[in-house]
């Protein structure tokens, strides 16, 4: 009797980062750890992958051969905080990554001073200038994981307009003043912007305002109480009536809806500020998986791992999970998603393609030792989803007798 040769599996492993723990690559490292536990000699394809919050600049460095330049500018609660920015190679004019998380992340926000009414995108204002003075004449900002709701007024500050009240005073930072803008003079604006294309990464889901807006689905999250939900959508409101009346008309920027058109809300509306100079709003993973050749290496593979730090009723509006299924489904490869924690709606995962999920987490625990050991967990729980799954595989004859 002849022996069938072996064939190597094929699997693909394509997560995003745990936020305020593990980069994308880490997390995918951490994976094929467990994998390895299982099969040794799997033919493993790496492909960590950011949806532009934290590490999205070092990642599409790493990727088109560029470097990260380090900046100091003014984080989320108006102290300074080093930062960065990247600029990529490759031909072309010279292009910048901003990554919105890296100076108005939640991350740079203290515990204790997470009030989204007060803290400020003016740092990537910062940075946009930054990237400019580099000479950067294509700059992609990346949206995600953001601490702010100010509609991206702080930025605008920084790259010189002016927002100030009735009594023509310049507006406080923080989206908890939006209400009190009366008038935006974009006069003094980076005159660099007009030559420059500004595309921003963002979730499309995400709006402005609304029932749907950014404030109220994502302004608890970032510390807000009930009251100040409504006071932060008020003023998202009140800053997408001025900016469309005082400021887009004079900046050339294509007739959006600031309110409602998808993406306005990335990163707590910093999408609308952005697109009212001038910026186009692309849906993130049409630019940031550019020259990954995704579907193709998802196509080739037996079986998908993907992973992110919280699977809920979230997932499935634009996460890296939601976005990986429903291109491996696309070719009849099955998915596991692993996640730090799995909440109310998870289950709807199952709507975009993906085949299982779990939790990575052994028992109840701190969420400071959960950060702590996350890539230790995450390659237990590979481990242990693969041997169920080559349990699986032995019993499947058995079944079919």
């Amino acid at each position: 009797m002849t022996r069938h040769a072996h064939r190597t599996h094929r699997i693909a492993i394509a997560p995003s980062g745990f936020k305020e723990s593990l980069s994308a690559a880490r997390v995918a490292e951490a994976i094929a750890v467990g994998v390895r536990r299982v099969i040794p000699d799997a033919d493993l394809d790496l492909i960590p992958l950011v949806d532009g919050g934290e590490g999205t600049a070092e990642a599409l460095a790493l990727a088109g051969g560029g470097r990260l330049v380090p900046v100091t500018a003014t984080g989320p609660v108006g102290e300074p905080v080093a930062s960065h920015f990247a600029l990529l190679g490759g031909p072309g004019p010279l292009t910048a990554v901003v990554e919105m998380a890296a100076v108005a992340g939640l991350a740079l926000v203290p515990p204790g001073l997470r009030h989204p009414g007060a803290t400020t995108t003016y740092g990537v204002g910062e940075l946009i200038r930054a990237a400019l003075d580099a000479g950067a004449r294509r700059i992609l900002i990346g949206c995600g994981d953001s601490g702010t709701s100010d509609g991206g007024a702080g930025a605008l500050q920084a790259l010189g307009a002016r927002l100030t009240d009735r009594h023509g005073r310049e507006l406080r930072r923080g989206g908890g003043a939006l209400h009190e803008l009366e008038h935006v003079d974009p006069s003094g604006l980076d005159p660099r912007l007009a030559r420059t294309e500004l595309l921003v990464a963002c979730n499309p889901y995400n709006v402005l305002c609304g029932k749907r807006g950014v404030a109220r689905v994502f302004g608890p999250q970032k510390g807000a109480t009930p009251a100040e939900v409504e006071l932060l959508s008020a003023g998202l409101e009140r800053l997408a009536d001025v900016l469309t009346r005082d400021l887009a008309p004079t900046s050339g920027a294509p007739a959006i809806d600031l309110r409602t058109a998808p993406g306005t809300g990335a990163s707590g509306g910093l999408g609308a500020g952005l697109a009212a100079v001038g910026a186009r709003l692309l849906p993130r993973y049409d630019v940031l998986l550019d020259g990954l050749d995704l579907d193709a290496r998802l196509a080739r593979a037996d079986f998908v791992i993907t992973a992110e730090g919280a699977l809920d009723h979230q997932t499935v509006r634009g996460k890296i999970p939601a976005e990986v299924a429903r291109r491996a489904h696309a070719s009849g490869v099955p998915v596991l998603v692993l996640a730090g924690t799995i909440g109310p709606g998870a289950q709807d995962v199952r709507a975009v393609g993906v085949d299982a999920y779990s939790a990575i987490l052994p028992a109840p625990m701190t969420l400071v030792e959960a950060i702590d050991r996350s890539d230790e967990f995450l390659a237990d729980a590979t481990e242990r989803a693969m041997r169920i799954m080559a349990l699986g595989t032995r019993l499947a004859p058995l079944a079919a007798a």
